[in-house]
């Protein structure tokens, strides 16, 4: 990786600094290509780790990743009980390192790239998965992911004119809608059903549901879905009997079989891993084909790839060091 500043020096960047630096345009197409260069076989990327700790309600995730040049890891925590400390269920640090000679290049703020990668993995499955001339989106949850995921698939898919917004709790709800449209300027509003915010040519989870939220009945042919609360062992919003109907497609096998959409249908034997017809990168890369007709189903399992993480933040740390917008410290020395 080219290194323009001292390389006894480390980056230090704060999410406000990350936020002015990643747009998500930039994020699109910076996880497009992790995608497409990781079913190319161009990067390294070991297992997610987990580490639960069940007495503190919560658990860390240690992501690390190269790819184009940058070696990294993410460490991201998920605590859903932070909501009631006014702080973010998810916070995340990526540390940033040159592959030539293990220096520390940055140390950065990732609960921003976490969110806004997440968002761009679903827009370019959006982007190859949906019919050409989808223009209505259901998002089934309101929270923070769901307004990246919004914002990100917007920029792919230029024919959107309507969104529908369901939530548990209709405050929430009613308040994304508003907040929303007047970010994106296009029709978002709330419904009171899981059955009219499917009627949709795109349906985007984003809850942390245990449960199935969506039934097999209810999703039309045609649909494509992006599953993106699944994200540990356990989780689950679509319905089983889904994913057997649907053309399944997932992030990365190995991951989603123990921590996606798709693992709890595994578990009780509902599909099979033979069933998943291959990775969003595949698709990309032109290996595999992605949508076929204009009556299948299509299911985007998204977990979250360390791959995701870091090219965002090398494109972070290059710009930030051409813009000279970060602090340094010596941080081996």
């Amino acid at each position: 990786m080219s290194n323009s500043a001292n390389v006894n020096q480390t980056l230090l960047l704060s999410r406000s600094e990350i936020e002015e630096l990643l747009s998500v345009g930039e994020a699109v197409e910076a996880v497009e290509d992790a995608f497409r260069l990781t079913a190319e076989g161009k990067t390294a990327m070991p297992p997610k780790l987990y580490l639960d700790l069940p007495d503190y309600h919560g658990d860390f995730r240690a992501m690390p990743a190269y790819i184009s040049g940058s070696a990294g890891i993410k460490w991201v925590s998920v605590y859903p009980n932070n909501q009631k400390r006014n702080l973010p269920t998810v916070l995340a640090t990526i540390l940033l390192c040159d592959p030539n000679t293990g220096c520390p290049l940055a140390v950065m703020d990732g609960t921003y790239i976490t969110k806004i990668r997440t968002g761009a993995a679903g827009a370019v499955a959006a982007k190859y998965l949906a019919k050409k001339d989808s223009s209505v989106i259901g998002m089934v949850g309101a929270g923070a992911q769901a307004r990246t995921q919004l914002m990100a698939t917007a920029k792919v898919l230029p024919k959107i004119e309507e969104v529908k917004v369901y939530d548990k709790f209709r405050e929430a709800g009613l308040k994304y809608a508003e907040e929303m449209g007047a970010e994106l300027g296009i029709n978002v509003h709330y419904v009171a059903t899981i059955q009219e915010v499917t009627e949709a040519d795109i349906l985007v989870t984003t809850t942390p549901s245990t449960a199935p939220i969506v039934s097999s009945q209810l999703v039309r042919p045609g649909t494509h879905i992006n599953a993106i609360g699944a994200d540990a062992e356990g989780k689950q919003e679509l319905e089983s009997t889904l994913l057997k109907k649907a053309k399944v497609i997932v992030d990365d096998i190995t991951q989603a079989s123990h921590s996606g959409e798709v693992n709890v249908p595994l578990k009780q034997g509902a599909i099979k891993v033979e069933d998943i017809y291959g990775t969003l990168g595949e698709v990309v890369a032109n290996i595999k084909q992605g949508r076929e007709n204009d009556q299948e189903i299509t299911i985007f399992d998204s977990t979250g790839l360390a791959v995701q993480d870091i090219i965002c933040a090398k494109l972070v740390y290059e710009k930030a060091i051409k813009k000279g917008k970060a602090r340094t410290f010596k941080l081996n020395l």
